[in-house]
């Protein structure tokens, strides 16, 4: 049986050249399709085309400025639950914000 259309496969996670993701994200494709795409972090991809002289796109909903301790909090080890509690924010809200400000996200779980 053969295939009428081949795909060429994805790189394997952490593959993928920083051009192609340059040439990806000024294309318009975001941080978060990206890390999907590749398998890579949020923050990798990030990483890797401020690295390449990217200036990243503003996020596309505008977030207040970080509440006092919000960054400190997150690296003292709480999670973005209870700081969203903490602050009366969503869950989503927090982690851009958290994101916005440069922190390197924990894995889920609560492992360090």
């Amino acid at each position: 049986m053969t295939e009428d259309h081949e795909q060429t496969p994805e790189p394997a996670a952490g593959d993928v050249a920083p051009e192609e993701l340059v040439r990806r994200y000024t294309g318009g494709e975001t941080i978060e399709g990206l890390a999907q795409r590749y398998r890579l972090s949020y923050w990798k991809v990030r990483t890797r085309l401020l690295d390449a002289g990217i200036e990243l796109r503003p996020p596309k909903i505008p977030l207040p400025p970080p509440p006092p301790g919000l960054v400190s909090a997150y690296q003292d080890g709480r999670t973005i639950r209870q700081l969203a509690d903490r602050y009366g924010m969503t869950y989503g809200q927090t982690r851009r914000i958290l994101l916005a400000q440069g922190v390197e996200l924990r894995p889920r779980g609560g492992k360090h």
